[in-house]
């Protein structure tokens, strides 16, 4: 593609977006065109600069790219994954910072940094093969310098809609192709924007352990703050007198509210805490469940933890708020709850949830195979020729 035609293209959003799903099987392009099968692609993977990938323990942004790269290089594409020092990858590893910033996540100073000299490199690349695409998951960095480069940028949607983010998208959003991960993300998106296509995260399913005899615990894993509801969980647990295990990360300002809200209740033996966990010990630790609950107060633009327990055979109980009414299909992948106490009523229910039900559902909707074929598809429609063209007017 030659710079004439791809900045247009890129300032004009491509019509494609928004009607695409990760369950589109036309593979036409405008202009007739048809994406070829097995034709590689060559991908800058830009991953965010705070943790490497895939990250040792909490990271779900990092796990994502991961996965969703180890799976283009084995479809058999040529991958260069920019991302923080330690990163493991059998793409093309570039670490552009000294160091990687777990304690420093959105200091402006590193992701710009990281970004701008992943730009650098994209347009040294260019002077020979180039990269066909970049598909960005940084932040905000890349999608506001989007237009300031030749190659078309993907732009993954990371988190919920906020004010101020949702101000941003607005003045940006239309410098690269947008990717949401959930209809509830999207339904708050500016309404200047143009329709943009939802593709689930993925995750690898044969990975995740399907075990069919469950332990006696529920589980609670995820960030101890307020809105995640860690504190929501230990009380339906123990209104039914059940154990429950919690599994996380107490993050940066985290402290007071775990001291507070959930350190009392730990004994031991009917509320455990086992910290921050990884790698076979969370996969274990998901597998052996006899439930996720899932108490959120807030908009979760989708929940990796939700598809990690059902990828195991594990159902989930969440209370219906943000992507929680997508990926738990009441009654058989779990339930759908209003408050604690029906949540608690709900464990009783969990032996009529089938494992199998559960993995099936994970594997038709969010396995990375299904997502690298959906993002193979928006990779092509902004890297087509006659769709350029046809958006610059020549």
């Amino acid at each position: 593609m030659d710079a004439v035609s791809a900045k247009p293209a890129r300032r004009s959003r491509h019509p494609l977006f928004g009607r695409a799903s990760t369950h589109t099987t036309d593979h036409s392009l405008p202009g007739g065109a048809r994406d070829p099968p097995g034709a590689p692609l060559r991908i800058a993977m830009l991953a965010p600069p705070w943790i490497p990938v895939p990250s040792p323990g909490y990271g779900g942004v990092e796990s994502v790219v991961s996965t969703l790269t180890e799976t283009l290089v084995g479809r058999g594409h040529h991958v260069t994954l920019f991302c923080a020092p330690g990163s493991v990858s059998r793409a093309n590893v570039v670490s552009l910072l000294e160091r990687s910033h777990p304690d420093e996540i959105d200091r402006s100073l590193y992701e710009v940094d990281h970004v701008g000299q992943a730009f650098d490199r994209v347009d040294d690349a260019a002077e020979g093969a180039g990269f066909d695409v970049i598909h960005d998951h940084c932040g905000f960095t890349g999608l506001a310098m989007a237009g300031r480069i030749d190659t078309p940028l993907v732009h993954t949607v990371p988190g919920a809609f906020t004010a101020d983010t949702a101000a941003f998208y607005a003045r940006h959003g239309h410098k690269a192709a947008l990717v949401g991960i959930s209809a509830a993300q999207l339904a708050s998106a500016p309404p200047e924007l143009e329709p943009i296509a939802s593709i689930p995260n993925p995750i690898d399913v044969r990975a995740w352990p399907l075990q069919e005899r469950k332990g006696d615990y529920l589980l609670w894993i995820g960030r101890m703050s307020p809105e995640k509801g860690p504190h929501r969980a230990i009380a339906a647990a123990r209104a039914v007198d059940a154990p429950i295990v919690l599994a996380g990360v107490i993050q940066p300002g985290q402290q007071a509210f775990f001291d507070r809200e959930v350190a009392p209740h730990i004994d031991g033996t009917q509320v455990r805490f086992v910290g921050e966990v990884g790698g076979s010990t969370k996969r274990a630790l998901f597998a052996r469940a006899r439930g996720l609950l899932m108490p959120i107060r807030w908009d979760e633009p989708f929940g990796m933890v939700m598809i990690e327990a059902l990828a195991c055979g594990t159902p989930v109980i969440a209370f219906p708020e943000g992507a929680a009414r997508e990926l738990v299909v009441d009654g058989t992948t779990g339930f759908l709850v209003d408050n604690e106490r029906d949540m608690a009523v709900a464990i009783g229910g969990l032996p009529r949830i089938d494992p199998h039900a559960c993995r099936a559902w994970v594997r038709r909707h969010c396995d990375v195979q299904v997502v690298a074929e959906a993002y193979e598809r928006t990779y092509r429609s902004v890297t087509a020729p006659d769709a350029a063209r046809a958006l610059a007017g020549v």
